[in-house]
C-alpha cells in the first residue's frame, strides 16, 4: 500500500504528524476520524501533490461556489435553530437548493448522517469544499451541542471573508481597466496613426525627426514581434507560477511582499485579520488553542507568517503567551499583539482575537481604498505623459513637412 503524510489534531488538542500505510487519501481522513481526530492534511508520502487539506481555501471547490457554501451552512443553522433534527433540515436544504451540484452534496451529506456519521465526518468527506477550518467549528459545536449557533457564526465567517475578497477584487478593477485602455490606446497610435506619416516624408525626400523616428521603429517592432512578446510573456507567467510551487521561491516572495513599501503594510493588516478572525472563532467555539492556532495558520497564505505562527504554537505549547513570539517577528502588526497579550492575561483570548480582527478588517479596508486612490492617479500621470510624448513626436513631425513646404 502506498504511505501517506498526515496532519490531525487530537480531541485534546494537540497536533499529530505522521506517516500511515492506506489505499487512498481519503481512507487516512476515516481512519483520523475514526479515532477523534480532525484531519488537517493528507498527502502522498512522495511529496506528488501540492497543497493537500491545509492548503484549500474556505469555502468553495468540486463545482460549489463559496456564496452557496456560505448560504447552505447559514440555512442549515437557521433549520436547526427552529428545532429541525439534522435528517430533516438537510432534507429540507435539498429541497430548496438553488442548484443540482449543491442538491447532490446535501443529499451526500445526509446518506452519510443516515448511515451514523456525524456530520463533520460527513463533511470531511468533501474535503475541497469544507476545510479545516469549517470542520474544526462544526467538530467544536457537535461536541458541545451547540451545533445550530455554531453554524451562524461560521456562516458570519465565510460572509466577512468573502466580503474581504470581494472588496479588494472591486477596488482594482477601474485601475485594471484605465491601465488596459491606455496601453491600448498607446499601441493604436504606435500601430496605426504614425506609420500614416512615413510615406509623406518619403515622397519628399526627408527625414523623420529622430524622436518620431523611435517611435515608428517602435511600432513597426510592435507590429512585427507584438504575438511573440505576449507568447514570452505567457511563458514566463507560466514558470513563475511553478517556481512559487516550491517551498523557497515562494518563502522568498512572501518575505519580499511584506517589506515592499506601502503594500507591505497592507499586507500585514489583512494578515492580521485573517490570523485573528480564525482563530477567535475558533477558540470561542470551543478548539483548543494549539489546534486553533494550527488550522488559523492555513488561512494565511504567507510562508513567513505561517512560520511565525509555528513558531508561537511552540511557545504556546509550553504554557508560555503566544503573543510575543508575534510581536518579535514583526509580521503581525503591533495592534494584534498587544490585543492577544490582553486576552492572554485576562483569559479572554477568543473574544479579543474577534476583536482584533474587526479592528484590522475595517484598516485593511481603508488601506485598499487609499491604495487605489493612489493607484489611480498614478497610472493617469504616467500614461499620460507616454500619450503626450507621442503627441508631440506627431505634431514635431508636422511641423517638420510644413517648414519643408515653407
Amino acid at each position: 500500500m502506498p504511505a501517506f503524510r498526515y496532519t490531525a489534531v487530537t480531541p485534546a488538542g494537540e497536533v499529530r504528524r505522521g506517516v500511515m500505510e492506506a489505499a487512498d487519501e481519503a481512507a487516512v481522513i476515516r481512519r483520523l476520524q475514526g479515532e477523534g481526530a480532525i484531519p488537517m492534511r493528507a498527502e502522498p508520502a512522495s511529496g506528488g501533490r501540492l497543497g493537500g487539506l491545509l492548503n484549500a481555501p474556505i469555502g468553495g471547490g468540486a463545482g460549489v461556489s463559496r456564496q452557496e457554501v456560505t448560504d447552505l451552512t447559514r440555512g442549515l443553522a437557521v433549520m436547526l435553530g427552529a428545532g429541525l433534527d439534522l435528517d430533516r433540515a438537510l432534507r429540507f436544504l435539498i429541497d430548496t437548493a438553488p442548484s443540482r451540484r449543491v442538491a447532490a452534496l446535501l443529499d451526500g451529506l445526509r446518506a452519510a448522517v443516515r448511515d451514523g456519521a456525524t456530520l463533520t465526518a460527513a463533511l470531511s468527506r468533501h474535503p475541497r469544499t469544507f476545510p479545516p477550518l469549517y470542520l474544526g467549528m462544526v467538530r467544536a459545536g457537535e461536541v458541545g451541542g451547540r451545533l445550530a449557533p455554531t453554524l451562524e457564526r461560521l456562516a458570519g465567517l465565510l460572509e466577512r471573508q468573502r466580503a474581504m475578497a470581494a472588496g479588494i477584487r472591486s477596488a482594482m478593477i477601474y485601475p485594471a481597466i484605465l491601465l488596459a485602455a491606455a496601453i491600448g490606446s498607446v499601441a493604436l497610435l504606435l500601430t496605426s496613426v504614425l506609420p500614416q506619416f512615413v510615406p509623406l516624408f518619403e515622397q519628399n525626400g526627408a527625414s523623420l525627426p529622430a524622436s518620431t523616428r523611435f517611435l515608428v521603429d517602435a511600432g513597426d517592432a510592435v507590429s512585427a514581434y507584438g504575438l511573440y512578446g505576449l507568447l514570452a510573456l505567457l511563458a514566463a507567467f507560466l514558470a513563475f507560477r511553478a517556481a512559487m510551487a516550491r517551498p523557497g521561491p515562494r518563502l522568498a516572495r512572501d518575505r519580499l511582499l511584506l517589506r515592499v513599501p506601502v503594500l507591505g503594510g497592507l499586507v500585514r493588516e489583512v494578515l492580521a485579520a485573517r490570523f485573528g478572525r480564525a482563530l477567535g472563532t475558533l477558540l470561542v467555539n470551543g478548539v483548543p488553542l494549539i489546534g486553533a492556532m494550527e488550522v488559523a495558520r492555513g488561512t494565511l497564505g504567507n510562508r513567513e507568517a505561517e512560520a511565525v505562527v509555528d513558531r508561537a504554537a511552540l511557545t504556546a505549547r509550553g504554557g508560555e503567551d503566544l503573543s510575543a513570539t508575534l510581536a518579535a517577528s514583526g509580521v503581525f502588526p503591533p495592534r494584534l499583539t498587544a490585543l492577544l497579550r490582553l486576552g492572554h492575561e485576562t483569559a479572554q483570548l477568543g473574544p479579543m482575537a474577534l476583536r482584533a480582527a474587526e479592528i484590522h478588517e475595517e484598516t485593511a479596508r481603508l488601506g485598499m481604498e487609499r491604495l487605489v486612490s493612489l493607484l489611480t492617479p498614478a497610472i493617469t500621470i504616467v500614461m499620460g505623459g507616454v500619450i503626450a510624448g507621442i503627441v508631440s513626436s506627431l505634431l514635431l513631425a508636422m511641423l517638420s513637412l510644413n517648414d519643408l513646404a515653407g
